[in-house]
């Protein structure tokens, strides 16, 4: 083993393994706590570490917190020992609050508190402040993020991204029962909790407000009086300072869901994505002048969800527009995101009872011959449009093939006649779809004759 293999071996920023004093199942740090008595938490303030270096020590009657976007941070993680002296004259540090969202793996919520918690040890070893910050993601979570942290510590929380924001309603109930087992593990002394509080919280709270800790406000010492308040037990009687100004939008960041909290129309027109379980509704669309409108017709499915929209209109673009023209909506990040236009050219329309999948449509042969395109692109194309259900009927050298979804778990392929029915042959059924795909056609694979097959078409 060479000396340069052996110092990256043994490197402690590689092996993470440097506090002797941590919890036995993980291996996390424990924060030793940190003594405030009421100094440091009266007036309070935050500064956002992505402004320490700027700020110099200039304001070190505040507090240095991390709710911000992870990548702002994450130089700290990997080489910490540059930061200490910027942050040792502050009144304290919050630790780093590595995301928690709720899409991660229980695997990555471990390791960020892990991260959270080794960050707020090191710079504890080296005599500066610190605060825990707790977040925690599912339930699955709570094993093992409150670890780390004695009881009777002061610590941190946030409620910035859990409160009702645009679209998105608010992730009330996931914050309170995290903060309530939070409560039973920990029993802190005092809760920094950084934006507003919900009504349910209890506890030694100090509610430090968003906006009077950002930059703009760095030289207002005169609202500095009205930034925090200590409340017991939340309580309806609280009033903020008539100084303080709300912050309007929120940022996805922290904990919770990545995408916010569960979508929510704003307007009339935006109502139209939410509609009766497995149904088809027609809609007025209002412009946004409120001159005026359209006709659209949209397929809801198990959820209530809309899945495919047709609108009765060209928009006044028909280089770009057909009237009508389809549009698939995509809800994979929480929210309603319509596909772009898909043009309906040709002399027969497909059924809006067939739902479109992808930005393909059901392949119709109109009476000058001409046709949609139905190939799929790749297989992982065709593996959603099975998954999601769809009958697919192909051609190969004149033989004709029908895939289709029996139950909710169970799918078939099989041959079909000219009309596209069922008839009796080798038909496979198999709730795995690999198994579908591996369907033997004429010495091959179906996987492996995705360029050799036609595709007569796709429907839902």
């Amino acid at each position: 083993m060479t000396l340069e293999n052996f110092n990256y071996r043994a490197d402690p920023l590689f092996l993470r393994n440097q506090f002797s004093n941590h919890e036995d199942k993980y291996g996390i740090p424990i924060i030793d706590k940190s003594m405030f008595v009421n100094y440091g938490l009266q007036d309070l303030r935050l500064l956002g570490f992505n402004h320490v270096k700027k700020d110099n020590g200039s304001h070190t009657d505040r507090m240095i917190h991390f709710f911000l976007y992870d990548y702002l941070f994450e130089s700290l993680w990997k080489n910490p020992e540059p930061y200490v002296e910027y942050l040792r004259d502050y009144v304290g540090v919050l630790t780093p609050d590595f995301s928690m969202y709720i899409e991660m793996p229980v695997a990555v919520q471990l390791y960020n508190t892990f991260r959270n918690r080794w960050c707020g040890a090191y710079l504890k070893s080296k005599g500066l402040r610190v605060v825990p910050t707790i977040n925690w993601g599912t339930e699955e979570s709570f094993d093992f993020c409150f670890l780390g942290v004695p009881k009777g510590s002061t610590v941190s929380v946030s409620t910035y991204m859990f409160h009702e924001h645009g679209n998105h309603a608010d992730q009330k109930e996931l914050f309170m029962t995290g903060y309530r087992e939070m409560l039973r593990q920990i029993e802190p002394e005092h809760i920094i909790c950084y934006s507003e509080p919900f009504k349910e919280m209890t506890g030694n709270i100090i509610y430090v407000d968003y906006d009077l800790s950002s930059c703009k406000h760095m030289e207002d010492d005169a609202v500095k009086s009205c930034c925090v308040k200590h409340i017991i037990g939340y309580t309806e009687n609280y009033q903020s300072s008539p100084r303080i100004v709300r912050k309007i939008g929120y940022v996805f960041k922290g904990g919770g869901s990545a995408y916010g909290g569960e979508w929510m129309p704003k307007d009339a027109n935006a109502e139209r994505f939410l509609g009766k379980p497995n149904s088809i509704e027609r809609h007025f669309v209002s412009n946004k002048s409120g001159d005026g409108g359209y006709y659209a017709d949209l397929k809801y499915d198990e959820n209530g969800h809309a899945v495919s929209e047709r609108e009765y209109t060209d928009h006044g673009k028909p280089h770009t527009h057909t009237n009508p023209h389809d549009h698939v909506i995509d809800w994979s990040n929480g929210a309603p995101k319509p596909s772009s236009p898909i043009k309906l050219d040709g002399d027969v329309i497909p059924e809006f009872k067939k739902n479109i999948l992808g930005d393909i449509i059901m392949k119709n042969n109109n009476s000058n011959g001409s046709a949609y395109d139905f190939s799929f692109e790749s297989l992982a194309e065709l593996k959603f449009c099975i998954s999601c259900g769809a009958e697919i009927t192909f051609d190969y050298n004149g033989h004709l093939y029908g895939i289709g979804k029996i139950t909710e778990t169970e799918y078939y392929i099989g041959s079909c006649s000219q009309n596209g029915e069922p008839e009796p042959g080798d038909d496979l059924y198999s709730s795995d779809i690999e198994e579908i795909l591996d369907y033997p056609i004429d010495g091959k694979k179906l996987r492996e004759r995705l360029d050799d097959i036609d595709i007569i078409e796709r429907t839902l």
